[in-house]
């Protein structure tokens, strides 16, 4: 029985450290990925682009790397505005877009606080931007059958 449970203990460590052992993609791996998908992979590939860079801009303004910030959020902008966009053409995937984007808005609403004042307009930019994409898709997806009722 001992044997046993020291076999398993040992497998499970070992597939631990295989899984933890594994480089994660790099960003410009993913977005080489994300180009290079069908059309049907390519908005979920974006979201992830933009959710990274949305990571990046928190970190490089923790770590006082201003520009970086404003780099990352106009990826961040860009991915989802391509995301977005893929979605609205396709009529698929619209709630899980608007999901992700909401979430990304978010995240930045919250950095806007944790930023200088100096940085707070190009924060609220990228969430204003990300907000009116929110807004096309949920029109997408509720928009008025009747338009003529009121």
């Amino acid at each position: 029985m001992k044997r046993c449970v020291g076999s398993v203990l040992l497998f499970l460590i070992v597939a631990g450290l295989v899984v933890f052992g594994v480089e994660q993609e790099t960003l410009d791996q993913l977005i080489a990925r994300a180009n290079a998908a069908s059309p049907s992979q390519q908005p979920d590939l974006y979201l992830e682009v933009a959710d990274r860079e949305v990571r990046a801009a928190t970190d490089s303004y923790k770590d006082n790397k201003p520009e970086d910030g404003r780099s990352a959020l106009q990826q961040t902008v860009k991915y989802a505005d391509q995301a977005h966009a893929m979605v609205l053409k396709s009529g698929k995937k619209l709630p899980h877009t608007e999901i992700k984007i909401r979430r990304m808005s978010a995240r930045l609403r919250d950095l806007k606080q944790n930023v200088d004042a100096d940085e707070q307009a190009g924060v609220q930019s990228a969430v204003d931007k990300l907000e009116a994409f929110r807004t096309d898709l949920l029109k997408a997806m509720f928009g008025s059958k009747n338009p003529e009722k009121k």
